[in-house]
């Protein structure tokens, strides 16, 4: 392992959370262990980094959310709308996409690396929530379950805070024209996410966007967009995109979690 310069993880954090007895934090890619194309708060299970070098990482962000490391849950995620509610840590990940608790002590977290990661809170209910939506599980209803989860531990929509981590931004998403047919597909109102190539079928997906309209038709009560591009700034963000483009073998995972007191 290389021990990064800077011990603490840099996290961003949404005005939209900042209330008393609630954690958060967005965290960037600075501040781990990891090293090579993983450098260095890569908090992906699933990647190939070195398993010591994830799990320090994860033990460093579960600090500073003021959390045991195996507090700090994060779901084998599968690209659903698959949600579910926690009350205690897990001996086994969830397949799942959201995590909804009112249980003190736990930070819920979801991982990313261009997909769209939200953060959710009624401070009435003292619930709490997170979600992964890439294209895939905004499409199916990821977001929607989340909330109905967060509902059936006492939320209600209209106090619902959301807040939309880094992720992929219009500029760096370019898609071909079956993409575009399957969301028309499903809502013909959604064409208006896209906006045309100036050659050619292909266009650029405005995914955050699209989350937005999501979770103002679900009723949310207020939202915010960090609007930053993982794609477009490497010294912050992974981006499975860019790496894609780059042909590297792997990518690290940004993780976002959200803690009562």
């Amino acid at each position: 392992m290389t021990r990064d310069a800077d011990e603490q993880p840099h996290a961003l954090r949404s005005a939209l959370l900042d209330a008393p007895g609630l954690r958060h934090a967005f965290f960037t890619r600075r501040g781990g262990v990891s090293a090579g194309i993983y450098a260095s708060l890569n908090g992906g299970a699933g990647s190939s980094d070195a398993p010591e070098a994830v799990a320090e990482n994860k033990r460093r962000m579960a600090a500073a959310l003021a959390v045991a490391p195996d507090r700090l849950l994060i779901p084998y995620q599968i690209h659903s709308a698959q949600a579910v509610c926690v009350e205690e840590p897990w001996a086994e990940r969830p397949r799942c996409d959201g995590v909804a608790t009112r249980a003190r002590g736990l930070a819920l977290g979801v991982t990313g690396a261009d997909c769209g990661i939200v953060l959710f809170h009624d401070p009435a209910a003292g619930v709490i929530g997170a979600a992964h939506a890439g294209w895939k599980g905004a499409l199916d209803g990821v977001l929607e379950s989340t909330l109905a989860r967060m509902e059936e531990l006492g939320a209600a929509r209209a106090r619902i805070r959301a807040a939309l981590g880094p992720m992929i931004a219009q500029p760096s998403y370019e898609v071909g024209p079956d993409f575009l047919d399957r969301f028309r597909a499903a809502d013909p109102g959604s064409v208006r996410f896209f906006r045309q190539a100036e050659a050619g079928d292909r266009a650029f997906f405005d995914l955050p966007a699209y989350i937005g309209a999501r979770l103002e038709r679900a009723g949310v009560g207020d939202f915010e967009d960090l609007r930053l591009d993982t794609y477009a700034d490497e010294a912050r963000f992974y981006s499975y995109r860019r790496s894609t483009h780059r042909k590297e073998p792997d990518f690290g995972r940004l993780v976002a979690a959200i803690a009562l007191d």
